[in-house]
């Protein structure tokens, strides 16, 4: 599926990384570096904006090596950008680690997934059917 983009940043656009990759690396586009501190968090622009098909969104999910290395992750995640928004793509990141995190220009700072999803009606009604879990919820079903 083509998609289009509008790239006002430096850098080029979102590619896979690899023949299976699921998401898309998106990076910082940044004037100067942004200090977090930790438990802090900031919205970091990426320079780019999306026109994705309908029916679909772009889910903003954390990259595992910057999470692993330097505890920085993405708040929201995953972050949903919808197929009727236009504007910038902005990755709100919070520092869970104990010691200040660097984030530089270009630096690749979460990954995009577009994914597929189906409307739905929602209908009242006063009784749903009935299954072997019923109402069991966190950890109904094991440890």
């Amino acid at each position: 599926m083509k998609v289009e983009f509008i790239n006002t940043s430096k850098h080029p656009l979102p590619k896979y990384e690899t023949e299976f990759s699921a998401g898309m690396d998106l990076r910082a586009n940044l004037d100067q570096p942004i200090m977090l501190e930790p438990l802090e968090r900031a919205l970091v622009p990426t320079g780019l904006s999306i026109a994705l098909p309908p029916c679909t969104e772009a889910q903003i999910r954390p990259r595992s090596g910057l999470a692993y290395k330097m505890g920085v992750t993405v708040l929201n995640a995953p972050g949903t950008i919808d197929a009727d928004y236009r504007g910038e793509i902005k990755v709100l990141l919070i520092n869970q680690s104990n010691k200040t995190v660097s984030i530089q220009d270009g630096e690749r700072i979460a990954q995009m997934v577009v994914a597929r999803f189906e409307k739905i009606e929602p209908v009242e009604v006063s009784a749903l059917n009935e299954t072997i879990r019923g109402d069991g919820g966190f950890g109904s079903t094991g440890v």
